[in-house]
Order: C-alpha cells, then sequence, then structure tokens
C-alpha cells in the first residue's frame, strides 16, 4: 500500500497506534497515538550508534509519517527526562515544530538542549500528575510513576474509542529516595474505569520477582565512602538525580568536597539544583583547579562515563588523559550504574585500565555490591501494572524482542487473551474501530542518523565507503595529462593512507606507477583519450586487480585525473 493511501486510511474515524522507536531496541523511543485528524506523540528519544555506523554520533526515530502529518500533529508529550526519551527533540523540533509538554525538570534538560541547538518559538507546556490537557478529539491526564529520575508520568489518553495508556517507564519502589510515591490508587481507578490499550515498558520482562528501593543504593554508598581513605570518584548516569542526591549526602557525611566532570553532568546537576530536585550545601561543590589542593581524603568526584563512553570524563581519568587531575594509587573508583546492553566491552576496558592505575573499584550490581538498582520494574511489577490496568488489549513496548516476548507471557499468566496481545516492530500499526483490533498495516518508519550536524544525510552508501576505508584504506593516484595531446606530463603520484605504510613498499607502489602509465598510454592507442570516465574506470579496475593478486586487500582506489 502506498504511503499516501496509508495517510488517508489513517484519517478515517479509527483508534491506530503505533511505534517510530523502542520495540525491537533498547533507546529512541517515539510512540503514536492518531484517532482522525489527532494525532499525539509520546517522547522522542535518541540511542547510540554500534561499532558498525562508523563516524555516526546518535540514532534518532524516522518521522516521515508525522512530516506528511504534521498539520495532524498536536503535541509531543515527555513522561521523563531520560536521553531515551527526549535525546532526539532537538533534531526532531529542526524538522517540525510542535509543542511539548513536559513536567518541571523534564522541560528544564529540554530547554537546554533547545538552547544549545538555538532552537526559538518551541511552544513548552508543564504538566503534572493532576494535569487535564484537550488535544482535539484527545484527552490527556497523567499518574505519577517511580523511576530513577524525579517528575516520571505515565499517560492516560481518552479517545472516542476508548482509554489509551502508556506507562513510561517505572518501578514500584514504595520508599523512594525522593518521597515521589507512585499513584497506585491512581492506577487502580484508571483500570476500574476500563482501559482499551495498555502500552507498557518491558526492559526488565526477563527479570523475576521486584526490583530494589533505591534506598539500599545510599545504603551501600555511604558506607563505600565511609571506607575509601583517599580520594572517591563515583560515576552514574548524569540524569539519575536521585542517585546525584544520595552521593551529595555521602559526601557531606564524610566531609568531602564534590567536584563534577562531564558536561552533561554539569548541565543536569545546574538544572536540578535550579528546579530545587536536588539539594547541595553551600560551599560542596568545587573547580578542578581546587581539588589537588585538598588532602585526598577530602575530595569526591561524580562523573560521566558509566557506560565507557570514549570521551566521557571517567573514560578520560582512566587513561590518564584529563587535564588537571588523574586518579592516583589508592584512590575508590565506584560505577553506581550497570552496562546497558552492547555496552559491555567498553566498560571492560575503562576498568582494565582503572586497576592498571592501582584504584579500588567498586562495580557491579548484584548484592555483593549494591552500588546500583535498576529503575524499571521486574516482572511482578509488569504483572502489577497489567492487574491494576486490566486492558483488553496489551502491548509491550520499550526493549528487545525477547523482552516483549516475555512480557507477553507475563500478560497471559495475569488473564490477558493471547490474540489481545500485539507484539510490534517500529511501524506496524494497530487499529481499533468499534472495540475491535487489528494489525495489517505499515508505516515508513526506521533510522535516522546524527552526523555533526547533518540529520538523515548519512545513507547506506556513505556508511559502506566509511567501512570499506576503515577495513582496507585508501590508494589515491594522481595522474597528470596533457590537455592537447593526453600524454602522461609526469611519473604518477601514489597516496596511500590505511592501506600499507609507504616506506616499506616503494616496489609495490612503483609497480602500481608503472601499471597507470600503461593503462593511460593502452588508452591513447586505442583512440579514447581524453574521456576521463573511462580512464577512470580503467585504473580503478587494473590497479585493484594487481594490489588484490599482491596483498589480498582491496583498498578504495581513487584516481584524480589533472589536465594541464
Amino acid at each position: 500500500m502506498k504511503q499516501k493511501e496509508i495517510s488517508e486510511e489513517m484519517t478515517e474515524s479509527k483508534l491506530s497506534i503505533f511505534s517510530l522507536g523502542g520495540v525491537y531496541e533498547i533507546g529512541k523511543n517515539m510512540y503514536v497515538v492518531q484517532y482522525a485528524d489527532d494525532i499525539v506523540v509520546i517522547d522522542c528519544g535518541s540511542k547510540f550508534p554500534d561499532e558498525s555506523l562508523l563516524g555516526i554520533d546518535l540514532i534518532i526515530p524516522d518521522i516521515s509519517y508525522l512530516l506528511e502529518n504534521k498539520d495532524k500533529v498536536r503535541a509531543l508529550v515527555i513522561t521523563h527526562g531520560h536521553e531515551d526519551h527526549i535525546g532526539g527533540i532537538p533534531y526532531i523540533l529542526k524538522q517540525m515544530n510542535m509543542p511539548v509538554y513536559g513536567t518541571a525538570l523534564s522541560l528544564g534538560l529540554i530547554k537546554g538542549k533547545l538552547k544549545e541547538n538555538r532552537l526559538k518559538g518551541i511552544a513548552q507546556h508543564e504538566i503534572h500528575s493532576e494535569s487535564l490537557v484537550e488535544l482535539g478529539s484527545l484527552k490527556l491526564s497523567f499518574f505519577r510513576t517511580n523511576h530513577s529520575i524525579p517528575d516520571c508520568l505515565g499517560v492516560v489518553i481518552e479517545t472516542p474509542e476508548g482509554r489509551v495508556v502508556h506507562t513510561g517507564d517505572f518501578k514500584f519502589d514504595l520508599s523512594p529516595v525522593n518521597k515521589q510515591f507512585p499513584d497506585i490508587h491512581k492506577m487502580a481507578h484508571i483500570g476500574e474505569s476500563g482501559v482499551l490499550a495498555l502500552l507498557s515498558e518491558s526492559t526488565n520482562a526477563e527479570r523475576p520477582g521486584f526490583t530494589p528501593s533505591e534506598l539500599v543504593v545510599g545504603e551501600r554508598i555511604e558506607e563505600a565512602f565511609q571506607k575509601a581513605e583517599n580520594r572517591v570518584f563515583l560515576s552514574t548516569f548524569a540524569s539519575n538525580v536521585n542517585r546525584l542526591q544520595q552521593v551529595v549526602d555521602a559526601a557531606e557525611k564524610t566531609n568531602r568536597k564534590l567536584l563534577l566532570l562531564g558536561r552533561s553532568m554539569v548541565n543536569v546537576v545546574a538544572v536540578a539544583l535550579e528546579l530545587d530536585y536536588l539539594r547541595v550545601p553551600e560551599g560542596m561543590l568545587i573547580e578542578a583547579k581546587e581539588a589537588n589542593e585538598l588532602p585526598r581524603e577530602r575530595l569526591a568526584v561524580l562523573c560521566t562515563g558509566s557506560q565507557g563512553e570514549p570521551m566521557a570524563a571517567l573514560s578520560r581519568l582512566a587513561s590518564s588523559t584529563y587535564p588537571h587531575i588523574e586518579i592516583l594509587p589508592g584512590d575508590t573508583v565506584i560505577f553506581a550504574s550497570s552496562p546497558i546492553p552492547g555496552n559491555e566491552r567498553s566498560v571492560s576496558s575503562t576498568l582494565n585500565h582503572l586497576y592498571m592505575l592501582g584504584a579500588h573499584v567498586i562495580h557491579g550490581s548484584g548484592a555483593s555490591t549494591g552500588m546500583h538498582v535498576s529503575g524499571h520494574g521486574s516482572q511482578e511489577e509488569l504483572k502489577l501494572m497489567l492487574t491494576l490496568m486490566k486492558p483488553k488489549y496489551f502491548i509491550p513496548i520499550h526493549g528487545e524482542y525477547r523482552m516483549l516476548y516475555q512480557h507477553r507471557l507475563l500478560a497471559e499468566s495475569v488473564g490477558v487473551e493471547r490474540e489481545n496481545i500485539f507484539i510490534m516492530n517500529i511501524g506496524d500499526v494497530l487499529d481499533i474501530k468499534d472495540q475491535t483490533a487489528r494489525q495489517t498495516r505499515k508505516i515508513a518508519a526506521g533510522n535516522t542518523l546524527v552526523d555533526g550536524w547533518g540529520i538523515g544525510d548519512v545513507g547506506n552508501v556513505v556508511l559502506r565507503d566509511r567501512k570499506h576505508l576503515a577495513e582496507d584504506g585508501i590508494l589515491v593516484v594522481v595522474v597528470t595529462l596533457s590537455r592537447m595531446e593526453g600524454s602522461l606530463l609526469s611519473w604518477p603520484d601514489i597516496i596511500s593512507r590505511g592501506f600499507v605504510y609507504v616506506r616499506e613498499s616503494e616496489a609495490l607502489l612503483k609497480e602500481v606507477s608503472q601499471l597507470v602509465i600503461k593503462t593511460v598510454r593502452d588508452l591513447q592507442e586505442n583512440g579514447n583519450d581524453g574521456k576521463w570516465s573511462i580512464l577512470k574506470h580503467n585504473l580503478k579496475e587494473s590497479i585493484s586487480r594487481y594490489v588484490y593478486g599482491q596483498t589480498k586487500r582491496r583498498p578504495m582506489i581513487l584516481p584524480v585525473i589533472i589536465e594541464v
């Protein structure tokens, strides 16, 4: 079915639910609810590229469908301020303007992104758990949830077909550090009033039991600070404001000053302080130049890099390349996080370097360390949400396929009919009309790659070239020809980058030069002189065959022809 036909079909008086990111993957969450000519978008996240996407900075959702229907998009609603839910906002808003609804902390973090990207004129509306928002035929209300960042909301969308609920990221922490208790009674009331479709996160669907409270981590952090004889370096997600408060409290109790390292850490702390989500005693925060003047037992460092990111503060400290401060033997380094799937290798590399520096390293989220607990609900909490909401239809979201599959089994175990559970990939559309759901259509969806200031301008061809260059290098062949006669005016210039080392491969490159001369002369003798495209093609073919025969490598061959 053509995209135009799909767009026309989705404007019918029926409810359509689909994802543009966040299913079959971890990250770049974006979910869409549409009824007739009214569209509400929930979250706008990003995710980091894997090793195959050379040079790419971020991956964000493909919003082709939203761009084609931007006159129908009523709002972007943000459930909370983590990067996998707000990281794509500046890049998406560059392509289309839409009002943004979010809690105070979420909007505070978003404003920093908009300022950094010089985006103005974006309408921003603050919401909370008691807010009511009317957007065309859609009416939105909210309920408070627990997560590893304050101000997290679930979203309830009233449509003419029925009620759609999006949980956001959640756990059921009954003793939250920030005293933001989950609205369990409100969730139960929503369920009693009837839920047509529930979209619930699946991150920890494979983990049995309940996720421990964040309070456990605070106790372990304080214990580690008490035992540390020298400086303490602690790395965690910058957006985990609850965890940051626990670090501040531990530093205060052990009479330590606090140094912040990493741009995102500094930015989040500034926003959290401004909005009163973080309490830091006056005079505790210091600059890097002051840190070295303190006794080692009086300093704590809160830094980014818990995922082993090469340019983050902790990775640079581990490789002794961070200016003004370094990790010394006997210092304590705490990883207050667990590796995101795919980051295990980079985290392991950072750990190895820290051990080489002689640091005392505490890492891992098990009972042995207790330095991290997940912000996502485990199986019993996912079943509790399903039991409270009692949905007719269920769509597991926010997770890789195996997590979505396990969540489906959990839903079945609490009474949701199997035929009413839909595991959907990005772009799959669930249509509901007259209380009957069917999943038969797809819309355009996928990844948009961000490279520097470019959004979506790096495609498969560019990535293939980058991979080619990374694997086999490049051989540049510069040929200078007479404009009048088409003959060679000088010896060919051969430039190798990432292929062979010139000084050790003089014989090989000399043979390549001889081959270039022969190719040019053969073309002249056949009466094709002056035809650059033919010459370039012949040079590529002949050099590629020769080089592969000699080295079993296939560098990119780039002929450059100069006429004088």
